[in-house]
């Protein structure tokens, strides 16, 4: 109960500034690009002779500009949640109340988590509209969308984590934008190392392979791990971070 008052709270915060609905059309105007763009080039192909569909190539062989979106995305929808707390003083009237470090965490968590899966709803339409001029692979659909709810649990995760270790918005949005980008470039050394354990791990760590994967209807269970392991950690790490607050 208490983290579903502390969830609605951050979810009214994020809907009632601007941030989230100027993240929301910005985010539909770059999907909407890119999806237009991967299906004039597929309509361009008289000879058909690509095997993969429009939505493969939109989530699979063009997950490099998706994996750009997400580097954007979930700094900036985290950057403002125990950052700005702090700023305003706000964060001492949470302590105060009797709810938990925990509570306080996972409630801001869940409602950028909400707001994340909020913002993809609509690219739904997209396979909707293909629907009706090809055969739509609904399996590898929800498989794909499975790969972006791992990144993005993840990834926004960390992101309260770099807010609650920022002092301001900015710093908070620099810094996980930062840590998000040092795993990007981590997993390109998938393409660019010599075949051996760093190589292996750099594969392991690969956004781009990991929606690659997920667009062709692949699940690793390992993949679900390592972003199930590492939404964990952020969140206990956070909640340890807030809890240490209470004492200042």
């Amino acid at each position: 109960m208490r983290i579903w008052v502390l969830f609605v709270r951050e979810l009214r915060s994020l809907w009632v500034t601007p941030l989230a609905w100027v993240l929301l059309t910005s985010f539909l105007l770059l999907q909407g690009s890119i999806f237009y763009t991967v299906t004039l080039h597929f309509a361009q192909m008289a000879d058909g002779s690509s095997e993969a569909g429009p939505l493969s190539a939109y989530f699979g062989q063009n997950s490099l500009l998706l994996a750009i979106t997400l580097l954007l995305l979930c700094p900036a929808l985290t950057m403002r949640t125990l950052a700005e707390e702090r700023k305003t003083g706000s964060i001492e009237l949470l302590l105060a109340a009797p709810v938990s470090s925990t509570d306080i965490v996972l409630g801001k968590y869940l409602a950028s988590l909400l707001t994340y899966a909020l913002m993809w709803t609509p690219t739904v339409l997209y396979a909707v509209v293909l629907r009706t001029v090809s055969e739509v692979d609904w399996h590898v659909i929800a498989s794909s969308y499975l790969g972006i709810a791992l990144v993005g649990a993840s990834y926004l995760a960390l992101g309260i984590l770099c807010s609650a270790l920022g002092k301001s918005q900015l710093i908070a949005l620099l810094l996980s934008t930062l840590v998000q980008f040092g795993l990007f470039v981590l997993g390109i050394g998938e393409y660019i190392l010599d075949p051996g354990p760093l190589r292996d791990l750099s594969a392991h760590l690969s956004l781009t392979t990991l929606l690659e994967e997920t667009a062709k209807g692949l699940i690793d269970t390992r993949r679900l791990v390592l972003h199930g392991s590492v939404s964990v950690w952020a969140l206990f790490v956070t909640s340890r971070l807030v809890e240490s607050w209470r004492a200042e």
